[in-house]
């Protein structure tokens, strides 16, 4: 992925993160209906990487192999869907499959005189059902968007047979089980995407280890920390907001200091104190590990954040102060520090406002020297902060 794509992908993190593209109006039990038989055979075959047999009866001629391979795969996709309100296959009929919606055709890299589907581009189609092995046959594809439907069950393991695979968003379904741990092994996987689905369980260390440059997991329900091969990743963006991941941001982080450009951790339940390590990435244009319940005091190295851009540390347990080389990076240009137990903040902080920047620090224990501060009372004066958290919140003016 270039690098202006980051830069726009950075524009648009808080919308990927808040807002799924469309809804999904499939219900409960209609999801049900899909997602537990195949559940049932993934768990009955934990490893199913036999070879995929095609039931599909097929009249029509098409003389490239490789796009008769595509037809059977396409017709297998067609046939899983449990709805189509828009009719988006309605066209997937005939020998021409690089005519069908959503279809790309270029020359295949193995024979240039032939053509092969390179891309399946189903975003935004509102189509219901599931994916059935056979999409392991379109080997040849190298972009598969899946993004805003209504997708259940797993992902099946044949995908490891899509050897071409570079781009995945299978985001905003409604995918369910373990990580899907056999996109672990498309080995030309760049982009992961499956944010805003149900998947469950721990993140796999292997995950870090893979050549991703971009990797949404936002808004599932992972669990068991973050693994300490993080530091490993060659990502430039790493989003795993809105999990609840819970334990301590690995001490390894910084290792990633070369490639990671967004680093964003949102409401994950987070403990322990921010690592010294963080301040090591000094490519990082977002840091954002707000909504958690990391304590203590920020640590000095933050000051090394020299491209930072957005720096959010707010609605966590931190105390002491906010220091000066924080506030004064030189690339900064939001900056929120809100509802934690701070006590003081260095000059350059509230000055920051008066040079374009964006600002806050309310919600903390600054006393009258600062707007929308708590209470004396909750504020704690001697008390340990970690039992204050909760209530309402009372503020000076």
């Amino acid at each position: 992925m270039g690098t202006t794509l980051i830069r726009f992908m950075s524009l648009i993190v808080a919308t990927l993160l808040l807002f799924p593209s469309s809804s999904l109006s499939l219900t409960t039990d209609e999801a049900a209906a899909i997602a537990h038989p195949q559940l049932a055979a993934f768990e009955e075959q934990p490893h199913p990487n036999d070879h995929v047999h095609i039931d599909i009866a097929i009249d029509i001629k098409i003389n490239n192999p490789r796009l008769l391979v595509a037809h059977r795969a396409l017709h297998a996709l067609k046939q899983a869907l449990y709805s189509d309100p828009n009719n988006f296959t309605g066209n997937w009929v005939g020998p021409d499959v690089c005519a069908y919606n959503g279809v790309s055709c270029v020359p295949s890299l193995h024979n240039a005189s032939e053509s092969a589907v390179a891309s399946l581009d189903m975003n935004a189609a509102d189509v219901a059902g599931h994916l059935p092995k056979e999409i392991g046959l379109m080997s040849d594809l190298a972009v598969l968007h899946l993004n805003s439907n209504r997708f259940c069950g797993v992902i099946p393991e044949e995908i490891t047979n899509m050897t071409e695979l570079y781009e995945l968003d299978a985001s905003n379904n409604r995918f369910v089980g373990p990580f899907p741990a056999a996109v672990l092994g498309v080995r030309k996987l760049s982009y992961l995407d499956i944010r805003f689905n149900d998947f469950d369980g721990p993140i796999p260390p292997e995950l870090f280890l893979k050549p991703y440059d971009a990797i949404f997991l936002n808004n599932n329900r992972f669990t068991s920390g973050i693994p300490e091969t993080i530091g490993k990743t060659k990502a430039t963006v790493i989003v795993l907001a809105n999990n609840q991941l819970g334990g301590c941001i690995p001490r390894s982080i910084g290792e990633a200091a070369a490639t990671l450009d967004q680093f964003i951790f949102i409401n994950n339940s987070i403990t322990g104190c921010l690592p010294v390590e963080t301040g090591l990435l000094t490519n990082a244009t977002v840091f954002d590990v707000s909504d958690n319940a990391l304590t203590g005091s920020i640590p000095p190295t933050l000051a090394g954040l020299s491209k930072v851009e957005q720096l959010d540390l707010s609605r966590n347990r931190f105390t002491g102060d906010v220091p000066s080389g924080v506030c004064k990076l030189p690339a900064l240009a939001n900056l929120s520090v809100s509802y934690n137990f701070f006590t003081s903040e260095a000059a350059e902080c509230s000055s920051t406002a008066d040079d374009g920047k964006s600002f806050h620090d309310d919600g903390n224990c600054m006393g009258q020297s600062r707007p929308m501060q708590r209470g004396a009372d909750e504020s704690g004066f001697g008390e340990d902060v970690n039992n204050l958290i909760g209530g309402g919140y009372q503020f000076f003016f």
